[in-house]
C-alpha cells in the first residue's frame, strides 16, 4: 500500500541539522528534477526578492520566505515529518505514532511536494515555501515538471499494492493513475454533513485525512482494493460510501458531522 499525502504551505523550521544532499532522499529516480527545481527556486530567490515574493505569490510582509528559500542549499534539515505542520498532519502527528505504524509509514507514505516531487516521511529535508501551483522563471510550472517523473517514481514504490490518493487538486495535476491502476485505487474525499447537507470543508477534510492515515497505520491492514479500504475504515468507526469505479480508480466518500 502507498497513501499519497499533499504538503503543508506552513512548515516548521529547524534550527540545526545537516545540509540538504538530494542524494539521500527517497524515489532517487527523482533526483535530477529536484536539482533543476531547486536551482530554478533558489536562483530566483537570491536574485530579486521583490520579483521572487510575487511569483511565490508571497505579501510584502513575507520577505523572510524568500530569504529562506535562497539558502536552502545549506539550511539546516530535518525529517520532513517533523518539517511539514498544519491541520492534517497534526492530526497525523506521525512522530508520536507506536514504532510499528512508524515503521509502516516509512514505506507506505509518501507526502507530495513542489520543491521535491514525493519525499518520504524519514527524508531530510529543509523548509522552504514553494506552492504546486507556481510558475518559476526558466523552468515553468513546477506541476508540469513533475508530471514528466511520477509515474515511474509511484508505480514503482506502488508495486503490487493499493494506492491510496489523500492529495489535494493542486497536488493532483501531478500526476494521475493511468487506467490500467485504476482497480487498485481508492481516492478518499471527506464530507461534513450538516443539516442534511453535505459540503467539503477544508478543516474538515485536512483533520479527519489526517486522522484516517493514522488509524490505518496504527491498525496494520494491507488493504489491496478500494471496496477493502473501505471496510477497514467502516471498522475503524468512520461513515463510507463507495463511488462507481472510474477511469482513475474509486473515490470513498467519508461523512462526518463533526471535527
Amino acid at each position: 500500500m502507498l497513501i499519497l499525502l499533499p504538503p503543508s504551505e506552513g512548515k516548521a523550521a529547524p534550527r540545526r541539522g545537516r545540509p540538504l544532499d538530494l542524494a539521500t532522499l527517497g524515489f532517487g529516480s527523482l533526483t535530477a528534477a529536484r536539482g533543476r527545481v531547486l536551482d530554478a527556486l533558489v536562483d530566483l530567490c537570491a536574485t530579486d526578492v521583490d520579483r521572487a515574493a510575487a511569483v511565490l505569490g508571497l505579501g510584502a510582509t513575507q520577505t523572510e520566505l524568500v530569504l529562506r528559500n535562497a539558502e536552502l542549499r545549506d539550511a539546516p534539515t530535518a525529517r520532513a515529518d517533523r518539517i511539514y505542520t498544519g491541520v492534517l498532519f497534526d492530526a497525523l502527528d506521525l512522530p508520536t505514532l507506536s514504532p510499528a505504524a512508524r515503521r509502516r509509514a516509512a514505506t507506505r507514505v509518501a507526502v507530495t511536494s513542489a520543491l521535491f516531487g514525493l519525499l518520504r516521511p524519514t527524508d531530510a529535508v529543509p523548509a522552504y515555501r514553494l506552492s504546486g501551483d507556481t510558475t518559476l522563471p526558466g523552468l515553468g510550472g513546477v506541476a508540469g515538471v513533475w508530471r514528466q517523473h511520477l509515474g515511474p517514481a509511484v508505480t514503482d514504490a506502488l508495486g503490487a499494492g493499493l494506492l491510496v490518493d489523500l492529495r489535494s487538486t493542486t497536488y493532483a495535476a501531478f500526476w494521475r493513475p493511468e487506467p490500467a491502476l485504476a482497480p487498485r485505487v481508492a481516492t478518499v474525499r471527506v464530507l461534513h454533513e450538516h443539516g442534511g447537507t453535505r459540503k467539503v470543508v477544508s478543516h474538515f477534510n485536512k483533520a479527519t485525512k489526517g486522522r484516517i492515515v493514522r488509524a490505518v497505520l496504527e491498525d496494520g491492514g494491507r488493504p489491496r482494493t478500494p471496496g477493502q479500504l473501505a471496510d477497514l475504515l467502516r471498522d475503524l468507526g468512520w461513515k463510507v460510501e463507495e463511488t462507481p469505479p472510474g477511469r482513475h480508480g474509486v473515490q470513498l466518500d467519508v461523512v462526518v458531522d463533526e471535527v
